[in-house]
């Protein structure tokens, strides 16, 4: 399932991170917030479990979203941003780490660093700023699918209707939340209008 965020605080802060003269520490911190915003949406319908605190005048039990039971898996290195302030949310939460490299001629995807932790019977929240072709999503849900967590979530923040298209093709079991479908892929696979490369963008890189 594929939910686009329509809130316009989320539409705001997207064209910010689309204008050329967004730096790159304005660029990661509209990335934190909107993080930060899509979270709230995607644990919207978390159950809470009780736990006991001391609070001022007693012991008493409250209601806390299950942080152990959270697992944020970034792909590198644009989701960076991202995992800061999500786990700054949740700092009880385990975090892993991907890292995918496009081919430019084929377009196709390679997966050359994986250090996601255990996650079996977890709620696994994969956090990519891009979805352009669709082809690395794809293939880091299938990463993640093979070691058995219970609820796959992506939060990405833009992407094209036909990768989001073969996103929901091969999983259509994930819950994907994305706070701005564009209008196409590009003749070179990008997303148009698009905002760039989100991680060239982040940290004032190329290629």
């Amino acid at each position: 399932m594929i939910t686009e965020i329509k809130h316009p605080v989320i539409k705001t802060l997207v064209n910010h991170l689309r204008a050329v003269d967004t730096d790159a520490l304005r660029f990661r911190h509209i990335v934190h917030e909107l993080a930060r915003l899509m979270a709230y949406e995607a644990l919207s319908d978390e159950v809470l479990k009780k736990k006991e605190i001391e609070i001022w005048n007693s012991k008493r039990a409250f209601g806390f979203i299950d942080e152990e039971n959270l697992l944020f898996v970034s792909i590198l290195r644009a989701g960076l941003p991202m995992i800061e302030s999500v786990t700054a949310l949740f700092p009880q939460a385990s975090s892993g780490f991907l890292a995918m490299k496009r081919d430019e001629k084929t377009h196709q995807s390679v997966i050359y660093y994986d250090r996601i932790p255990e996650c079996k019977g977890k709620t696994v929240i994969l956090l990519d700023p891009m979805v352009a072709t669709g082809g690395s999503l794809c293939d880091a849900i299938s990463v993640i699918k093979h070691k058995e967590p219970a609820k796959i979530i992506s939060l990405n923040l833009i992407g094209s209707p036909e990768g989001l298209d073969v996103v929901e093709h091969k999983h259509p079991d994930i819950h994907l939340y994305i706070a701005q479908i564009d209008e196409k892929l590009d003749s070179n696979m990008f997303i148009y209008p698009g905002l760039g490369d989100a991680g060239d963008r982040a940290y004032n890189t190329e290629g």
